[in-house]
Protein backbone atom coordinates (compact mmCIF):
# COMPACT_ATOMS: atom_id res chain seq x y z
CA UNK A 1 0.00 0.00 0.00
CA UNK A 2 3.13 2.47 0.80
CA UNK A 3 1.35 4.92 3.07
CA UNK A 4 1.81 4.57 6.96
CA UNK A 5 -1.56 4.29 8.96
CA UNK A 6 -2.41 7.77 10.47
CA UNK A 7 -4.55 6.78 13.40
CA UNK A 8 -6.04 9.03 16.17
CA UNK A 9 -4.80 7.75 19.53
CA UNK A 10 -5.18 4.49 21.10
CA UNK A 11 -5.45 2.90 17.45
CA UNK A 12 -8.97 5.36 16.56
CA UNK A 13 -9.57 5.92 13.16
CA UNK A 14 -10.71 9.25 10.94
CA UNK A 15 -13.75 7.78 9.22
CA UNK A 16 -15.70 9.24 6.74
CA UNK A 17 -19.03 7.80 5.87
CA UNK A 18 -21.51 8.33 2.96
CA UNK A 19 -24.95 6.86 2.86
CA UNK A 20 -24.95 7.90 6.79
CA UNK A 21 -28.84 8.38 7.07
CA UNK A 22 -29.36 5.16 5.58
CA UNK A 23 -30.62 2.01 6.99
CA UNK A 24 -26.61 0.75 7.78
CA UNK A 25 -25.37 4.09 8.20
CA UNK A 26 -27.37 5.29 10.46
CA UNK A 27 -26.56 2.18 12.99
CA UNK A 28 -22.90 2.66 11.86
CA UNK A 29 -22.33 6.06 12.74
CA UNK A 30 -22.98 6.04 16.78
CA UNK A 31 -20.99 2.61 16.99
CA UNK A 32 -18.03 4.01 15.61
CA UNK A 33 -18.32 7.58 17.84
CA UNK A 34 -19.30 5.74 20.86
CA UNK A 35 -16.09 3.62 20.32
CA UNK A 36 -13.94 7.02 20.12
CA UNK A 37 -13.50 6.80 15.92
CA UNK A 38 -13.69 10.41 14.56
CA UNK A 39 -16.76 9.81 12.09
CA UNK A 40 -17.41 12.61 9.14
CA UNK A 41 -20.48 11.97 7.50
CA UNK A 42 -20.25 12.80 3.62
CA UNK A 43 -23.94 14.06 2.45
CA UNK A 44 -25.64 15.50 -0.22
CA UNK A 45 -26.15 19.28 -0.48
CA UNK A 46 -30.07 18.99 0.28
CA UNK A 47 -29.35 17.40 3.60
CA UNK A 48 -29.71 19.68 6.48
CA UNK A 49 -26.79 21.17 8.46
CA UNK A 50 -24.87 19.36 11.13
CA UNK A 51 -21.49 18.43 12.65
CA UNK A 52 -19.14 16.81 11.34
CA UNK A 53 -20.04 16.82 7.71
CA UNK A 54 -18.89 17.70 4.53
CA UNK A 55 -21.02 18.15 1.16
CA UNK A 56 -20.99 16.45 -1.82
CA UNK A 57 -22.91 16.14 -5.33
CA UNK A 58 -22.27 12.58 -6.94
CA UNK A 59 -25.01 13.48 -10.07
CA UNK A 60 -23.26 16.41 -11.14
CA UNK A 61 -19.68 14.51 -10.11
CA UNK A 62 -18.85 17.32 -7.75
CA UNK A 63 -16.74 16.16 -4.44
CA UNK A 64 -14.03 18.32 -3.11
CA UNK A 65 -10.60 16.59 -3.11
CA UNK A 66 -9.19 18.67 -0.37
CA UNK A 67 -11.96 18.07 1.97
CA UNK A 68 -11.28 14.56 2.43
CA UNK A 69 -7.61 14.29 2.91
CA UNK A 70 -6.25 12.96 5.67
CA UNK A 71 -9.13 10.15 6.58
CA UNK A 72 -7.79 6.54 7.49
CA UNK A 73 -10.60 5.27 6.53
CA UNK A 74 -14.13 5.62 4.06
CA UNK A 75 -17.32 3.80 4.80
CA UNK A 76 -19.25 4.33 1.09
CA UNK A 77 -22.80 3.02 2.19
CA UNK A 78 -24.70 5.55 -0.39
CA UNK A 79 -27.11 4.19 -2.57
CA UNK A 80 -30.96 5.07 -3.63
CA UNK A 81 -33.23 2.07 -2.06
CA UNK A 82 -33.34 -0.65 -4.44
CA UNK A 83 -37.04 -1.50 -3.52
CA UNK A 84 -38.48 1.88 -3.48
CA UNK A 85 -40.50 2.11 -6.52
CA UNK A 86 -41.12 0.05 -9.41
CA UNK A 87 -38.45 -0.78 -11.89
CA UNK A 88 -39.23 1.64 -15.20
CA UNK A 89 -36.30 2.66 -17.43
CA UNK A 90 -35.55 6.09 -15.67
CA UNK A 91 -35.87 4.02 -12.11
CA UNK A 92 -33.27 1.78 -13.10
CA UNK A 93 -31.03 4.21 -14.67
CA UNK A 94 -31.18 5.89 -10.94
CA UNK A 95 -30.29 3.24 -9.06
CA UNK A 96 -27.54 2.53 -11.50
CA UNK A 97 -26.31 6.01 -11.43
CA UNK A 98 -26.65 6.42 -7.19
CA UNK A 99 -24.35 3.42 -6.67
CA UNK A 100 -21.57 3.39 -9.52
CA UNK A 101 -21.64 6.80 -10.41
CA UNK A 102 -20.86 7.87 -6.78
CA UNK A 103 -18.19 4.86 -6.67
CA UNK A 104 -16.83 5.93 -9.59
CA UNK A 105 -16.15 9.72 -8.03
CA UNK A 106 -15.59 8.60 -4.55
CA UNK A 107 -12.69 6.16 -5.88
CA UNK A 108 -11.29 8.09 -8.65
CA UNK A 109 -10.94 11.05 -6.18
CA UNK A 110 -9.44 9.12 -3.43
CA UNK A 111 -7.17 7.36 -5.66
CA UNK A 112 -5.32 10.80 -6.17
CA UNK A 113 -5.24 12.19 -3.06
CA UNK A 114 -1.72 13.50 -1.75
CA UNK A 115 -2.58 11.72 1.49
CA UNK A 116 -5.14 8.74 0.76
CA UNK A 117 -7.04 6.79 3.60
CA UNK A 118 -5.85 3.26 4.13
CA UNK A 119 -9.15 1.34 3.72
CA UNK A 120 -12.34 1.96 0.94
CA UNK A 121 -15.10 -0.59 2.26
CA UNK A 122 -17.65 0.11 -0.47
CA UNK A 123 -21.46 -1.26 -0.52
CA UNK A 124 -22.35 -4.11 -2.71
CA UNK A 125 -24.97 -6.73 -2.79
CA UNK A 126 -25.41 -10.47 -3.16
CA UNK A 127 -27.65 -9.42 -6.67
CA UNK A 128 -24.27 -9.63 -8.06
CA UNK A 129 -24.69 -13.46 -8.05
CA UNK A 130 -28.30 -13.55 -9.79
CA UNK A 131 -30.71 -16.17 -9.72
CA UNK A 132 -28.79 -19.73 -9.45
CA UNK A 133 -31.63 -22.02 -7.63
CA UNK A 134 -29.78 -24.33 -4.68
CA UNK A 135 -25.94 -23.67 -5.94
CA UNK A 136 -23.85 -22.82 -2.98
CA UNK A 137 -22.07 -19.15 -3.56
CA UNK A 138 -19.04 -18.46 -2.66
CA UNK A 139 -16.84 -15.45 -3.62
CA UNK A 140 -15.46 -16.72 -6.13
CA UNK A 141 -18.24 -17.84 -7.56
CA UNK A 142 -19.17 -16.21 -11.06
CA UNK A 143 -21.77 -12.93 -11.63
CA UNK A 144 -25.04 -13.86 -12.91
CA UNK A 145 -26.72 -11.65 -15.59
CA UNK A 146 -29.61 -9.52 -14.56
CA UNK A 147 -29.39 -6.05 -13.80
CA UNK A 148 -29.00 -6.94 -10.75
CA UNK A 149 -25.82 -8.59 -11.56
CA UNK A 150 -24.81 -6.19 -13.94
CA UNK A 151 -25.35 -3.06 -11.15
CA UNK A 152 -23.14 -5.04 -8.31
CA UNK A 153 -20.55 -5.77 -11.16
CA UNK A 154 -20.16 -2.63 -12.39
CA UNK A 155 -20.41 -1.02 -8.83
CA UNK A 156 -17.57 -3.24 -7.41
CA UNK A 157 -15.66 -2.16 -10.50
CA UNK A 158 -16.20 1.10 -9.76
CA UNK A 159 -14.26 0.59 -6.18
CA UNK A 160 -11.42 -0.79 -7.86
CA UNK A 161 -10.34 2.59 -9.06
CA UNK A 162 -8.94 3.26 -5.46
CA UNK A 163 -7.03 -0.25 -5.48
CA UNK A 164 -3.66 1.12 -6.40
CA UNK A 165 -2.85 2.59 -3.10
CA UNK A 166 -5.78 1.26 -1.02
CA UNK A 167 -7.20 -1.69 0.31
CA UNK A 168 -10.56 -1.68 -1.33
CA UNK A 169 -13.47 -4.23 0.16
CA UNK A 170 -16.47 -5.04 -1.07
CA UNK A 171 -19.28 -6.05 1.07
CA UNK A 172 -21.88 -8.13 -0.83
CA UNK A 173 -24.87 -7.19 1.46
CA UNK A 174 -27.87 -9.58 1.50
CA UNK A 175 -31.35 -8.80 3.19
CA UNK A 176 -30.40 -6.84 6.22
CA UNK A 177 -32.74 -7.55 9.00
CA UNK A 178 -33.59 -4.68 11.05
CA UNK A 179 -36.84 -3.45 12.86
CA UNK A 180 -36.23 -0.34 11.93
CA UNK A 181 -36.62 -0.57 8.31
CA UNK A 182 -35.79 -2.69 5.24
CA UNK A 183 -37.40 -5.79 4.27
CA UNK A 184 -38.38 -6.63 7.98
CA UNK A 185 -40.05 -3.38 8.41
CA UNK A 186 -42.65 -4.24 5.54
CA UNK A 187 -42.72 -8.05 6.19
CA UNK A 188 -44.39 -7.03 9.89
CA UNK A 189 -47.64 -5.56 9.82
CA UNK A 190 -49.37 -8.43 7.20
CA UNK A 191 -47.38 -10.93 9.34
CA UNK A 192 -48.90 -8.92 12.37
CA UNK A 193 -52.06 -9.38 10.95
CA UNK A 194 -51.79 -13.05 10.05
CA UNK A 195 -51.42 -12.75 6.19
CA UNK A 196 -47.68 -13.53 6.10
CA UNK A 197 -47.28 -15.98 3.67
CA UNK A 198 -44.36 -17.52 0.83
CA UNK A 199 -43.94 -16.00 -2.18
CA UNK A 200 -43.94 -17.86 -5.35
CA UNK A 201 -42.76 -21.96 -4.97
CA UNK A 202 -41.07 -20.73 -1.66
CA UNK A 203 -38.12 -22.97 -2.71
CA UNK A 204 -36.03 -19.56 -3.57
CA UNK A 205 -33.10 -19.19 -0.96
CA UNK A 206 -32.75 -15.46 0.93
CA UNK A 207 -29.26 -14.52 2.04
CA UNK A 208 -29.92 -12.72 5.20
CA UNK A 209 -27.93 -10.60 7.92
CA UNK A 210 -28.66 -9.20 11.02
CA UNK A 211 -27.84 -5.42 11.28
CA UNK A 212 -25.86 -5.82 14.01
CA UNK A 213 -24.05 -8.42 11.97
CA UNK A 214 -23.35 -5.90 9.65
CA UNK A 215 -22.21 -3.34 11.60
CA UNK A 216 -19.76 -5.60 13.36
CA UNK A 217 -18.31 -7.33 10.06
CA UNK A 218 -17.82 -3.32 8.71
CA UNK A 219 -15.82 -2.74 12.18
CA UNK A 220 -13.93 -6.46 11.64
CA UNK A 221 -12.96 -5.46 7.60
CA UNK A 222 -12.00 -1.64 9.22
CA UNK A 223 -9.44 -3.35 11.33
CA UNK A 224 -8.17 -6.16 10.00
CA UNK A 225 -5.86 -5.36 6.92
CA UNK A 226 -5.65 -8.89 5.90
CA UNK A 227 -9.65 -8.48 4.42
CA UNK A 228 -9.78 -7.48 0.44
CA UNK A 229 -11.93 -7.40 -2.27
CA UNK A 230 -15.56 -9.39 -1.99
CA UNK A 231 -16.92 -10.16 0.82
CA UNK A 232 -20.01 -12.15 1.67
CA UNK A 233 -22.01 -10.51 3.94
CA UNK A 234 -24.45 -12.74 4.99
CA UNK A 235 -25.19 -14.78 7.66
CA UNK A 236 -23.93 -18.81 7.66
CA UNK A 237 -27.42 -20.13 7.66
CA UNK A 238 -29.37 -18.94 4.54
CA UNK A 239 -33.20 -20.19 4.48
CA UNK A 240 -35.24 -20.52 1.97
CA UNK A 241 -38.09 -18.10 1.66
CA UNK A 242 -40.91 -21.24 3.09
CA UNK A 243 -38.35 -21.69 5.88
CA UNK A 244 -38.16 -17.57 6.55
CA UNK A 245 -41.74 -16.90 6.58
CA UNK A 246 -42.48 -20.17 8.97
CA UNK A 247 -39.80 -18.58 11.36
CA UNK A 248 -40.96 -15.15 11.30
CA UNK A 249 -44.65 -16.48 11.54
CA UNK A 250 -43.42 -19.02 14.98
CA UNK A 251 -41.80 -15.53 16.25
CA UNK A 252 -44.46 -13.76 15.91
CA UNK A 253 -46.89 -16.07 17.06
CA UNK A 254 -49.12 -15.48 13.93
CA UNK A 255 -50.12 -18.21 11.27
CA UNK A 256 -48.58 -18.30 7.63
CA UNK A 257 -50.57 -20.24 5.42
CA UNK A 258 -51.03 -18.21 2.79
CA UNK A 259 -48.89 -18.21 -0.68
CA UNK A 260 -48.44 -15.45 -3.02
CA UNK A 261 -48.10 -16.94 -6.60
CA UNK A 262 -45.50 -15.72 -8.92
CA UNK A 263 -47.54 -13.99 -11.35
CA UNK A 264 -49.34 -11.77 -9.08
CA UNK A 265 -46.20 -10.53 -7.81
CA UNK A 266 -44.97 -10.14 -11.61
CA UNK A 267 -47.86 -8.45 -12.07
CA UNK A 268 -47.75 -5.95 -9.02
CA UNK A 269 -43.70 -5.42 -9.17
CA UNK A 270 -43.00 -6.26 -12.40
CA UNK A 271 -39.04 -7.40 -13.08
CA UNK A 272 -38.25 -6.32 -9.49
CA UNK A 273 -40.43 -9.99 -8.37
CA UNK A 274 -38.05 -11.83 -10.53
CA UNK A 275 -34.94 -10.12 -9.62
CA UNK A 276 -35.89 -9.49 -5.86
CA UNK A 277 -38.76 -11.37 -4.27
CA UNK A 278 -38.14 -14.69 -6.82
CA UNK A 279 -34.14 -14.87 -7.39
CA UNK A 280 -32.62 -17.64 -5.57
CA UNK A 281 -28.89 -16.60 -3.90
CA UNK A 282 -27.34 -19.01 -1.43
CA UNK A 283 -24.52 -17.15 -0.60
CA UNK A 284 -22.03 -18.35 2.37
CA UNK A 285 -19.68 -16.02 3.89
CA UNK A 286 -16.67 -18.21 3.10
CA UNK A 287 -13.69 -14.78 3.45
CA UNK A 288 -15.68 -13.48 6.65
CA UNK A 289 -15.52 -17.20 8.11
CA UNK A 290 -11.81 -17.83 7.35
CA UNK A 291 -10.77 -14.09 8.67
CA UNK A 292 -12.06 -14.89 12.21
CA UNK A 293 -15.16 -12.70 12.19
CA UNK A 294 -17.72 -14.18 14.50
CA UNK A 295 -21.26 -13.81 13.40
CA UNK A 296 -23.49 -12.84 16.77
CA UNK A 297 -26.64 -14.00 14.96
CA UNK A 298 -25.90 -16.95 13.08
CA UNK A 299 -29.51 -18.71 12.98
CA UNK A 300 -32.71 -16.79 12.03
CA UNK A 301 -34.79 -17.45 14.68
CA UNK A 302 -32.23 -15.99 17.16
CA UNK A 303 -31.81 -12.54 14.88
CA UNK A 304 -35.15 -12.32 14.58
CA UNK A 305 -36.10 -12.93 18.47
CA UNK A 306 -33.59 -10.24 19.31
CA UNK A 307 -34.75 -7.78 16.64
CA UNK A 308 -38.26 -7.78 17.70
CA UNK A 309 -37.99 -8.18 21.65
CA UNK A 310 -39.15 -11.69 20.82
CA UNK A 311 -37.83 -14.30 24.47
CA UNK A 312 -37.78 -18.08 22.93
Amino acid sequence: MGQSVRCLADGKMKVLVTGSSGLIGSALVPILSAEGHQVTRLVRPNTRPGPEQLVWDPAAGRLEAAGIEGFDAVAHLSGENVASRRWTAEQKKRLFESRVKSTQLLAGTLARLSHPPRTLVCASGVGYYGDRGDELLTEDSASGSNFPSRMCREWEEAAELATRNIRVVNLRIGAVLSAAGGALALMLPPFKAGLGGTLGSGRQYMSWIAIDDVTGVIQHVLSNESVSGPVNTVAPQPVTNREFTKTLGRVLGRPTFLTVPSFVLRLAVGEMAEALLLASQRVIPARLQSSGYTFRYPELEGALRHLLGKAA
